[in-house]
């Protein structure tokens, strides 16, 4: 099979990690960079001398020789440059998140299905293997029913100057839950403050509630003295930590509940047993992703983190806003469609 051939637009922060990564998967071939900056693209021609370069990324799009474009640049410009590669019959991977609005997401995905195209988005902690053991400690019934998720991701920066934390943090948190979780919101709570700049939260403390009674809850801040990326999952039977700043030992299951509760008599009974930590394969989760994506575009599977998938935390995402700007009124995850003028 012959590799695909990726194109990516944009070499900013996260751009070269994709070249690396398509550079290193199986069956996939970087072949061209576009960005504005002149400095940037000499320093991915430098590193990996056999990349076409350049400033005009709609070449990319007529280049007959590039199957798949994958979409590195500021979030208010997927929609467009999604939009263009589909058209031009291109297999598209866009960076978390998948669009500002859920009007830009649904678009793309419409877009993606006219042209019987991939679409895939970049949630790449859905790849990564401890949250993978999660999932399947979940599914296998070990945990229990789950009771509620509760995460953390905090560190002293990166502030970004376009976006808030909750739409720079937020789609990795998100893009986990609903992964483990396997539904959708009912409900987008949050509240949040700006410290540093105005109109810009740095910290937000946001909540979803679940159909089956599930609850998440999750403290993103660019404005804290640590780096904390830990996820603890509360089920029935047992409970789950993933602490991703960990080297080894990043999930940990504990045989931790309650036995007994009894008003009348006063009886508490609970169950402290075991501590056990899976083994969790030491594999870069990006590396994950760009093999996955390659293998879904030349197999015809839907990926794990498709353009609905996308969509779905771009949903929360918008929810979240607007709860933040009611003052962290609690709002509904699909809001009501606004009635037709009489």
């Amino acid at each position: 099979m012959n590799p695909l051939r990726v194109a990516v637009i944009g070499a900013g922060y996260w751009g070269p990690n994709l070249v690396r990564n398509l550079n290193e998967a199986p069956g996939a071939e970087p072949v061209a960079v576009a960005d504005l900056s002149q400095e940037r693209l000499d320093t991915i021609h430098k590193r990996f001398p056999a990349v076409r370069v350049t400033t005009d990324h709609t070449e990319l799009f007529n280049d007959e020789n590039v199957d798949a474009v994958a979409i590195a640049t500021p979030v208010g410009t997927h929609r467009r440059l999604a939009e263009q590669a589909l058209a031009a019959g291109k297999h598209v991977f866009v960076e978390k998140p998948l669009a500002p609005t859920v009007a830009d997401a649904e678009a793309i995905v419409r877009a993606a299905e006219k042209a019987d195209r991939t679409l895939m988005v970049g949630h790449t902690f859905v790849y990564n293997p401890a949250v993978v053991t999660i999932r399947g400690l979940i599914e296998s019934g070990e945990l229990g029913r789950i009771n509620y998720v509760d995460s953390q991701r905090v560190n002293l920066g990166l502030h970004q100057f376009d976006i808030n934390v909750l739409w720079d943090l937020g789609p990795h948190d998100v893009s986990i839950t609903l992964y483990w979780l396997g539904e959708e919101p009912e409900w987008v709570q949050c509240v949040g403050a700006c410290y540093v700049q105005p109109d810009i939260e740095d910290v937000v403390f946001l909540t979803m509630g679940f159909p089956s009674g599930a609850l998440a809850h999750a403290h993103l801040s660019w404005l804290a003295p640590s780096k904390l990326r830990t996820m603890t999952v509360i089920g029935s039977k047992k409970m789950a930590v993933y602490d991703d700043v960990q080297a080894v030992e990043r999930v940990k299951v504990y045989d931790f509940g309650v036995e007994e509760l009894s008003s009348e008599e006063l009886r508490r009974s609970y169950r402290a047993g075991d501590i056990r930590s899976p083994r969790v394969p030491i594999t870069e989760a990006l590396q994950v992703e760009m093999r996955h994506f390659v293998e879904c575009v030349q197999k015809g599977k839907r990926p794990r983190s498709d353009g609905e998938a996308g969509l779905r935390v771009v949903r929360v995402l918008e929810a979240g806003m607007r709860s933040l700007r009611s003052g962290g009124a609690r709002v509904s995850y699909r809001p009501a469609p606004e009635p037709a003028p009489a």
